[in-house]
């Protein structure tokens, strides 16, 4: 029997939204192949997104979204639709992280991603 193994798509961390016309956006994504469930950081000097990046000084360093499906911007800026403000509760297993972030960098990010009214559960 062939083994069928299921990979993230769009939206797969979400739990609960008050109103997706409300709750996400399309923004610019600056950089990366990003999958969905990405945390984002938001790039201060050009709005743009990119994966959160704790060690970085640019803006990323701050949790402000969550991908909402793939963004290819390997070649260039991308648009994207992102889960950018709530109400919203997302399943905290389907969070991606770039590069190999410490609990607390995670706690951190959560705690970030609920000042924009995104729960982590």
């Amino acid at each position: 029997m062939t083994t069928i193994t299921e990979t993230t798509h769009p939206g797969g961390f979400l739990v609960w939204e008050a109103f997706r016309d409300y709750t996400r956006e399309t923004v610019t994504v600056a950089s990366g192949t990003l999958d969905p469930g990405t945390v984002l950081g938001k790039i201060t000097a050009s709005g743009k997104y990119a994966a959160h990046d704790p060690a970085a000084v640019d803006g990323t360093e701050t949790a402000v979204a969550v991908l909402w499906g793939k963004a290819d911007a390997t070649g260039g800026d991308v648009p994207a639709v992102a889960l950018v403000r709530g109400p919203a509760i997302v399943n905290r297993h389907d969070l991606i992280f770039a590069g190999t972030p410490s609990e607390g960098e995670i706690t951190a990010a959560h705690a970030a991603l609920l000042a924009v009214g995104i729960l982590v559960r």
